[in-house]
This record gives C-alpha cells, sequence and structure tokens, in this order.
C-alpha cells in the first residue's frame, strides 16, 4: 500500500506521535520506541518525564520531536508542581509537554483554578524555551458535550497551543464525537489531538 485515503505512508507517520508511557516499560522498551520513531519519521516521541533526558540525546540525529507528560495520568498535582516539571522537561530537551488538566477542579467547577494551572505551565514552558509547545489533556470520556466544549475554552483563554482528549489511562480514549467538538471550540486557533484507542488507519 502507497496510499490510503489519498494520504501516502510518510504524510500518515508525520502526524503521529509515538508513545511510550506504562510506568514499567524498560530501557530496553525505550531503546526500541526510540528506533521505531525514527524508522518510521514519526511528527513526535511522547514518553515519561524520567525519560526526556536520555531520548533528547538518542533523537538529536533526527527530526522526530521530543514530547513528554506533565501532572499524568490524573492531573491533580499542584500547580507548583507542573510548573517544574515543566520547566526540567523543557530544559532536558522536550519540546511539547502535554499537561493533564487538573480533573478535580474542572469536576468541581472552579475553572478559575483549571485555567491558572494551564496557564501556569504555559509560562513556565514559554520561559524555558519560546518555542516549547503545550498541549492540554481533557480527558474526554469523563465529560459532556458542553463540558468538553468548555474546557477547550478555558485551555484557549490560558494561552495552550493545542487540547488533546486523552491520557490513555481511564476508560476509553478518543471518539470522532469528541474531535469534531474540540474543533469546533477552538476552530483553527489550536491544534487538536486525537489520543488513545486508536488501534487502525480507518479509526
Amino acid at each position: 500500500m502507497t496510499h490510503y485515503r489519498g494520504y501516502s505512508k510518510a504524510q500518515i507517520a508525520a502526524l503521529i506521535d509515538h508513545t511510550l508511557l506504562k510506568p514499567e516499560a524498560t530501557q530496553t522498551d525505550l531503546d526500541h520506541c526510540i528506533q521505531t520513531a525514527k524508522e518510521a519519521e514519526a511528527k513526535a516521541m511522547c514518553i515519561r518525564p524520567v525519560d526526556v533526558k536520555y531520548s533528547a540525546v538518542a533523537l538529536a540525529d533526527s527530526n522526530v520531536l521530543l514530547c513528554t507528560v506533565i501532572g499524568f495520568p490524573h492531573g491533580t498535582v499542584t500547580t507548583h508542581t507542573k510548573v517544574e516539571e515543566t520547566k526540567e522537561a523543557v530544559a532536558n530537551g522536550a519540546f511539547e509537554v502535554d499537561m493533564v488538566m487538573n480533573l478535580a477542579a474542572f469536576a468541581s467547577e472552579n475553572y478559575e483554578l483549571v485555567q491558572e494551572d494551564i496557564a501556569a505551565v504555559v509560562r513556565a514552558a514559554k520561559e524555558t524555551n519560546p518555542k516549547a509547545e503545550v498541549k492540554v489533556i481533557l480527558e474526554t470520556c469523563l465529560w459532556t458535550e458542553p463540558q468538553i466544549f468548555h474546557a477547550c475554552q478555558l485551555a484557549e483563554h490560558a494561552g495552550a497551543d493545542f487540547v488533546k482528549t486523552s491520557t490513555g489511562f481511564h476508560s476509553s480514549g478518543a471518539t470522532v464525537e469528541a474531535i469534531k467538538t474540540m474543533r469546533l471550540a477552538v476552530g483553527d486557533r489550536l491544534g487538536v489531538k486525537a489520543s488513545g484507542g486508536i488501534r487502525s488507519l480507518d479509526a
């Protein structure tokens, strides 16, 4: 197969983040992930914060962007903790940080805290590397359509670059319906990242 629905293999790979976030993943698993991302010429590789420094060196000879997660997977660590995680990760070579929104605060309708939590991470990332990008993981399976829309608005107002569906650690991942709502909320102003449960080209 050279093309799928009009897209080449290279075009598809250039949209994919190759990921290794399992807490029990080994060094061998990490090395395999790095090699696969490089060979496929994936857009990015998303790994645990503890793996950032090593992976930055390993990816230095490639065009694969390095991504890590912040406040993962529940989003309920303090803002200070997220900020320090972000500064260290970006300083160690992460170009993208995927932060988990404060799920407890959002469920409690403490939207001011949710937005400031995101904004603090955005500031930390951009101050460490002005080109760094911040994606906000909403964990969309927890929320109604209006809640997803509102969460996207909070992320945009906080200065985020992307909104992202899922951690992959909850009950379900990305759905077409959630993606439609997110795109409607942010238009073409922010990126939208589908994550979790995508196991086929059709999906």
